[in-house]
């Protein structure tokens, strides 16, 4: 193991941003954790439904606000485009070979993941399994494929997109929501949001990347301004305080996204600008820099594949045949939780299980030795190119 840290850190170059890295892999770990949280699928009768303990316990929003991190990924992606694209036209790159190679690394592990469930699905149907079931595990696998979507599209619009104020995108949303939540105007005018509220940090690093974003004080700011706009949508304007899908509620605040979710996004956007500092220094230990390096190496491995592990130790669990506390039963009292958490070492295991089968999709391209790749360096310490 010292060898292997010795190895990554080695193959380091000394202009890296490291904080960069760090903040793309909490974000991809944060989304895991919370949905492996929040996320029950409840045995009933045969039958299985998926349901949330903020279903039961809606004291327990805060949490929410801790692993709801999509924002931070959008940011650093829009950071990470920008850069890459002026990197790109710098050596006379065509736009098409650009957004080849870019959507190449979101995509084939996307297909491996389709391919395998085309097959686990066919072979369930047969096997006598029942539509209705088949349908909650194929949503919670293909629910997340959405914000790949989202993503590729963003990153396709690089070039338009990256010298737009992301003060227009949440003009946008302001209006989609009064619209449709103020006005009673149509529910569908909300998918506007989808596009809309994600420009926001995906806008805010490109911005980052042009050297905009360069003064703690604009993190501050956004820290700040987006914690307290949150805090009055919620308590003012009747927005949910959960920044998760809720199974069963009115209005969610993801689902598609509100105005909260992005002044929230916003808040943690200037976190992320504040502990670009603080994050860099503890990545010059090997050892740390060594387990955000690897986590980034297989990020969209182990977000395509998380739904699947937590899956696969649920339908493990059934051959007990018995109702197991915190994987089968209601989410309704913190007997749940407690055990819930016992189970997160189990989901670890099966996750890793997948990472070792599909990790070569994602990487097949980067090479057995190389870990990391050279980004050139900026005044800011923020220039990277992945």
């Amino acid at each position: 193991m010292r060898e292997l840290i010795q190895r990554i850190d080695a193959a380091t170059p000394h202009h890296r941003d490291r904080s960069l890295d760090a903040l793309r892999a909490f974000a991809i770990l944060g989304v895991v954790l919370g949905h492996w949280l929040v996320t029950a699928l409840v045995v009933d009768s045969g039958t299985v439904h998926v349901a949330s303990p903020l279903q039961h316990m809606p004291e327990l929003a805060p949490v929410s606000w801790v692993f709801q991190t999509l924002a931070v990924f959008f940011l650093v992606g829009g950071q990470v485009a920008a850069r890459s694209y002026a990197s790109a036209l710098a050596r006379g790159t065509t736009y098409s070979r650009w957004l080849g190679a870019r959507t190449g690394r979101l995509f084939r592990p996307v297909a491996a993941l389709l391919v395998v469930w085309a097959v686990t699905a066919g072979t369930m149907l047969a096997s006598g399994v029942g539509y209705d079931n088949l349908h909650v595990l194929l949503r919670l696998v293909l629910s997340p494929l959405w914000f790949l979507l989202v993503f590729a599209a963003l990153t396709a619009l690089t070039p338009l997109v990256a010298r737009l104020h992301p003060l227009w995108p949440v003009v946008v949303v302001v209006h989609v929501d009064i619209i449709r939540l103020g006005l009673d105007g149509p529910a569908r005018l909300g998918w506007i949001n989808v596009a809309a509220g994600w420009l926001v940090p995906y806008c805010l690093g490109a911005a980052w990347a042009r050297g905009d974003l360069r003064s703690r004080t604009t993190g501050w700011i956004l820290l700040i301004g987006g914690a307290a706009a949150t805090a009055l949508l919620v308590l003012l304007a009747g927005y949910p305080a959960a920044m998760v899908g809720v199974p069963g509620a009115g209005i969610s605040n993801l689902n598609p996204p509100t105005l909260a979710a992005v002044t929230f996004g916003l808040a943690q956007c200037g976190a992320a600008l504040l502990l670009l500092g603080p994050l860099g220094r503890v990545l010059l230990k090997p050892a740390a820099w060594a387990a955000v390096a690897l986590v980034n190496l297989s990020a969209m491995t182990v977000f395509l594949w998380h739904q699947t592990a937590l899956m696969a130790v649920t339908a493990t669990g059934l051959l007990t045949g018995r109702a197991l506390p915190g994987l089968h039963t209601r989410p309704d009292g913190m007997q749940w939780i407690v055990s819930r958490l016992l189970w997160l070492p189990a989901f670890a295991v099966a996750l890793t299980v997948c990472w070792a089968a599909f990790r070569s999709y994602e990487q097949r391209r980067r090479g057995r030795t190389t870990v990391v790749r050279e980004a050139r360096p900026s005044r800011t310490g923020e220039a990277h190119r992945a």
